[in-house]
This record gives structure tokens, sequence and C-alpha cells, in this order.
């Protein structure tokens, strides 16, 4: 039996016996995984590897790539900005960025961006990798292209771009780049563990990520405008492409924060704790209570499951994928190969990883609630 490192109390064994199962099965090559309650921190555990060999062990401080969790971050980021009253969320996007009212876009408002209902949830142009990588010029062409629905109407996953969009607003209003507003007045005020990209100082702790079997899905059965293959498919990304110089030293606000459950859990506590961590206050409650304002419910045009966001957060829901959360006031989201970042404002929670930990959690902590069901597609 594969074992966990950390701390774990008495409590949190069922937890552990699954996280230790999941490891020596090989679904879990590595991992780590954080529960805080009331701000403080009652489980921290970790195990596996960092390599497909299996010759350097998962550490303490272990990082890797969390893909779409980098999302929880950089929605941060912007509620920040909201709170000190240099965003509005109901404000028109073109009051800080002219530029983006082209094509009809005139009327897409801040929310609509951070809860994936502007209408621009990928690029039109044919895209490379690299040209994701060159973020002005990226961010240049969704602001010339018009919406591939009405916005404010449904949501459609902005799964590589939305951190393009959160980071020009951030830009614009306060001259930092997205990459250096967290590192500068997230990670280092909370003492997270997060960055944007991997600085290359820290490539030696950096876990690997193992490529998942393909989707299930024919995207050349798709039709050519649908915003599904629009989104998903341009560019089609490979988990390779995280071990790579280019992606790393990239600013996707979406999908390349690397960091740990321990990193992400610090920065989850800020919303679950009414705003502020350790003295340090980074929202107000009545921006928190922004992020419960329902601003999508149904199909979501690109996952093409019932999704249900607030502002900033996914929102719980009796169904579609997250079916099995729990109920109450809790937001979340989650990144490809598995991590998830949930914040319980019912019982003051904040912790990363998938819905078998989180079953065990909630029992440990005693709240039997959680049904079975399908693992969120993300």
């Amino acid at each position: 039996m594969a074992k966990a490192q950390g701390t774990c109390p008495a409590k949190f064994d069922a937890v552990k016996k699954v996280f230790e199962e999941q490891l020596a099965s090989g679904e879990e090559l590595g991992a780590s995984l954080v529960v805080s309650v009331d701000g403080e921190v009652v489980l921290d555990i970790w195990g596996g590897y960092k390599d497909v060999d299996h010759k350097e062990p998962w550490e303490k401080d272990t990082i890797v790539n969390v893909w779409s969790s980098s999302k929880t971050v950089s929605a941060l980021a912007v509620l920040m900005l909201i709170d000190q009253g240099k965003l509005d969320a109901f404000e028109k996007v073109s009051k800080y960025w002219p530029e983006f009212a082209a094509k009809g876009k005139e009327n897409v408002e801040v929310r609509h961006f951070l809860s994936h209902t502007s209408g621009v949830s990928g690029w039109e142009k044919t895209m490379s990798p690299e040209d994701v990588y060159d973020l002005k010029a990226s961010t240049e062409q969704l602001a010339q292209q018009a919406p591939w629905w009405e916005p404010g109407t449904a949501s459609g996953y902005h799964s590589l771009n939305m951190g393009h969009l959160l980071g020009e607003l951030v830009r614009r209003v306060t001259g930092k780049s997205l990459t250096q507003f967290i590192a500068e007045e997230i990670a280092a005020p909370l003492n997270a563990d997060f960055q944007l990209g991997a600085a290359e100082k820290d490539w030696g702790r950096t876990a690997l990520l193992v490529p998942p079997p393909p989707l299930a899905i024919d995207w050349s059965s798709l039709p050519k405008d649908s915003v599904m293959l629009k989104t998903f498919a341009n560019p089609l990304m490979d988990a390779m492409v995280s071990r790579t110089t280019g992606w790393r030293k990239a600013e996707i606000g979406a999908a390349n924060g690397h960091s740990n459950a321990r990193g992400l859990n610090r920065t989850a506590s800020v919303v679950t704790l009414g705003g502020t961590l350790d003295g340090k206050k980074l929202l107000s409650q009545k921006t928190i209570d922004l992020i419960f304002q329902e601003q999508a419910n149904g199909v979501d045009l690109v996952i093409g499951q019932p999704i249900r966001f607030g502002i900033g957060y996914g929102l719980p829901s009796s169904t579609g994928p997250t079916d099995w959360f729990p109920q109450g006031k809790v937001c979340f989201w989650g990144g490809w190969g598995g991590s998830i970042v949930i914040m319980d404002l019912d019982r003051t929670i904040g912790n990363p990883r998938t819905q078998a930990y989180v079953k065990e959690v909630y029992k440990a902590l005693g709240d039997d609630t959680v049904g079975t069901a399908s693992v969120p597609v993300v």
C-alpha cells in the first residue's frame, strides 16, 4: 500500500485510506490534499511520485500545473478589483477596454467574463499553442471578433481564454499584468504557493502531468460553427504542452497556474473566511455575496452539460455533473487532471481534489449528504 505523508487526524482516516488506495492503484501518480475549517488546516497529506518512472517522490513542496483550477485565482484577482472600486461587475467592459466593444460586444459586462457568458469563449482565427502564448496579439484578437452567441443569455465555458479577458481588465485598471498582480497582491500577502506559469527556479519541484485518455469526442462530426468545437479544439491542447518552456513562461490565467493543495487552499480560504486570512483583508462580505448571484443555469454551450455559474465561480446544481456536490452556500471550480477547489461558506471549508476525497471529507466532518454520481468533466 502506498503511504501518504503529512498530517491526518484519526477522524480523517477514511480520507487517507481512499487517497492511498488511489495511489496504490495507479489512478493517482502523485497528489496532495488539504482541508481547512474556520481557517485551521485540519488535513494536509501528499504522496506518490512527480515523475512517470517513479523515481522522484511527491514532496511537501511539489507543485503541478493545476489547469483550470487556475481560474479560481484569476477570478479572485478581478473580484479584489471590484471590491476596491476599480472595476464594477455590472459595468460594460468597454468602459475599461474600449476596443472590446467591436462587432456587437458593446453590451458585454465585467460579470459576463466572470460567468462564462460573454459570447467570446475562444478564438475565431485558427490558433496554435504559440499563438495563445502571445498575450498581446491573442487578446487583441478577442477584442476584434464578434460574439458566438448573445452575451448574457447562456454560458459557454471560457476554457483557455478566460485569463486573457480577465487579465486585460487587470492591466487596464492597474497597469500590472495578471501574473504580476497575482504574485504581488494575492500570493505574497497570503504566503500562497501559487504562480501563473512556473519560474525556472521551480521546475525541479514541478510534477510532470501524464496525458489522460483522449476525450470521447469525434471532433470531425461537429459542425464547423459548433461553439464546443471552436472553443476546445482551437488549439486542441495536449497535456504534454505543460512540460514545455513556452507554456511555463506564458501567462494563461485560465490554465497554466502552478500550485499544490496547500497553495490553492490559501487562496480559497479568503472566500470562506469572509475575505480575510491571517489578518490580510482581500475582499469584503459584499463582494463575496456577489459570487452567489446566479448568472447562468442550463446546458453550457461548450461543456454540453448543465452548469450553474455565479460571478467568478461555479455553483452547485442538483442536475448535471455537480449533482454530487454538497448543497448550501458553496462555490467551486476544478481543472483537467483532477484538481478541484471547493469553498463552503456554510461549513467554512476550503479543499482541493476530487469526488471520492470530497465525499469522505464531508463524512469526517459529520455531513454524509453527498450522493454518488460521475466525476465532473472539466
